[in-house]
């Protein structure tokens, strides 16, 4: 069985019923998520030998969160054990015009405080085919930042592949921060995804003819930016996310791929989606382009594969991804019908 490895943080996640504003009511639907956690349920899902790498207290809500990704097929025991709190964050689904937000509360936890010799990152990369992190976890501190580093420096001394996901967060850290650690972390990196925000905040590539709020999109920008990234930081595969914000329920959905060793630039399906929660959807797409590529599959049968998984997360409520390989691909196929299978 094919092994993938993802180092991250996972939360908490508190969200009023339905639509609601936070605290509108009494009630809040408690659930567990974050970037890497999502990509490691879903490749789980998919069938891979999944291993999940964190720090949490030893406390009711760390071993809440372990018994949470063990029953998604997660395997866990690489977690390191310490610190005195778990991450919380608040969101709120938005609605038409009304766009939807997050609310951070993950000072001081668990993971931001973790040592360097907190995790045995050589014996949990042996024999690994893959390791995914993103941006989020080094926007948390040096320290988290450091174990990032040492994730990536013990996977390639093993021969993995390693992905990063970008995923700016402008409540975390600000562009300078972001750029000063990210690029040094992303330099010689397998697969790099990102937005045009992530191109241009992260890692201070431009992408020309694009607008972050409206989401327009100029594809000819989008490869220029790809292959600036490869040149300047040895990266081997850029993919861009492209998502048309129409409103907060309505997005448009595609992606492409760019591949430094031949210069191709691939485009991908294009799905409008209906938004039940779009929390999650780029991290199901990180998990379908890393299934896709980690099994062998060609890059333009991948890149369709990633668009179709992200587009069915949109669809579900939480952050975590819960289709099957079987799902994924009758979407990717065309049938786009929604209709019952009975």
């Amino acid at each position: 069985m094919i092994r993938v490895v993802t180092f991250g943080e996972i939360m908490l996640r508190m969200s009023p019923p339905g639509f609601e504003r936070l605290l509108q009511s009494s009630s809040l639907v408690a659930t567990w998520g974050g970037g890497e956690a999502n990509v490691a349920v879903s490749l789980a899902a998919f069938g891979l030998d999944s291993w999940y790498v964190t720090r949490l207290p030893r406390n009711a809500l760390g071993d809440a969160a372990i018994r949470a990704l063990r029953a998604e097929g997660v395997r866990t025991e690489a977690i390191a054990r310490g610190g005195s709190r778990v991450g919380l964050y608040f969101t709120e689904a938005g609605a038409s015009q009304r766009a939807s937000t997050v609310l951070h509360d993950r000072a001081h936890s668990a993971i931001s405080e973790i040592e360097p010799d907190a995790v045995d990152w050589p014996a949990v990369t042996r024999g690994a085919a893959w390791l995914h992190v993103t941006g989020i976890t080094p926007a948390l501190g040096g320290r988290a930042a450091a174990a990032t580093e040492a994730a990536i420096a013990a996977a390639r001394a093993a021969g993995a592949r390693v992905s990063v996901d970008l995923n700016f967060r402008r409540k975390l850290w600000t562009e300078q921060q972001a750029q000063a650690v990210m690029r040094p972390l992303v330099t010689g990196a397998d697969v790099v995804i990102a937005n045009e925000e992530d191109l241009q905040a992260t890692l201070g590539i431009h992408v020309p003819d694009t607008n972050v709020t409206s989401g327009a999109l100029a594809i000819d920008g989008y490869r220029q930016a790809a292959r600036e990234l490869c040149e300047t930081l040895r990266v081997s595969t850029v993919a861009i996310t492209l998502r048309e914000s129409l409103s907060a329920s309505d997005n448009g959905w595609s992606a492409a791929l760019y591949q430094h060793s031949d210069g191709s630039f691939l485009t991908g399906q294009h799905y409008d989606v209906r938004l039940v929660d779009r929390i999650g959807g780029g991290d199901a797409f990180a998990a379908g382009l890393i299934f896709g590529l980690v099994t062998g599959r060609p890059p333009a049968a991948a890149l369709r594969f990633a668009i179709s998984a992200s587009a069915l997360k949109q669809t579900i409520p939480g952050d975590f991804n819960r289709v099957s390989v079987e799902e994924v691909d009758r979407l990717a196929e065309g049938d786009a019908s929604g209709r019952v299978q009975r």
